[in-house]
């Protein structure tokens, strides 16, 4: 049913630090940064050759990642996304599994402009873990 490791996301308390990190430290081509407020979430993307990290910090005052990082200060591994071709089917595949899809169950569209939904981490070792409609 997956497909590809679509991301690594990676919470971070200072995105501009971060950036610099990958940018000139790692040497990784990254993108621009993009809010995304249905998510309470500011993202940038590194592009690798294999895969890419999403780098997350809060956007407004309900983001979940700003809850993570109180948690974890110095940052850490929020989750990782895999694609599926189907989302809809995916999502019921999980279901009757006894997966638990998070939030409504009904997709939003991700930061890439597809859609994603999110699986609950004690259903997945304790990781949360995102799909994305490829």
């Amino acid at each position: 049913m997956i497909g590809r490791l679509n991301h690594v996301a990676i919470a971070v308390p200072d995105l501009d630090a971060a950036v610099g990190q990958y940018r000139d430290t790692l040497g990784a081509t990254v993108g621009p940064k993009q809010d995304e407020p249905d998510h309470g979430v500011t993202v940038v993307f590194i592009t690798l050759p294999n895969t890419k990290i999403e780098l997350l910090f809060p956007l407004g005052a309900n983001s979940p990642i700003a809850g993570f990082l109180e948690k974890n200060p110095a940052g850490g591994i929020h989750h990782i996304c895999y694609e599926v071709p189907d989302i809809l089917a995916a999502r019921d595949r999980l279901r009757a599994s006894g997966a638990r899809v998070l939030g409504s169950g009904e997709p939003k569209i991700g930061a890439h402009g597809k859609p994603v939904l999110f699986l609950h981490p004690k259903d997945f070792n304790g990781c949360l873990v995102e799909l994305e409609q490829v």
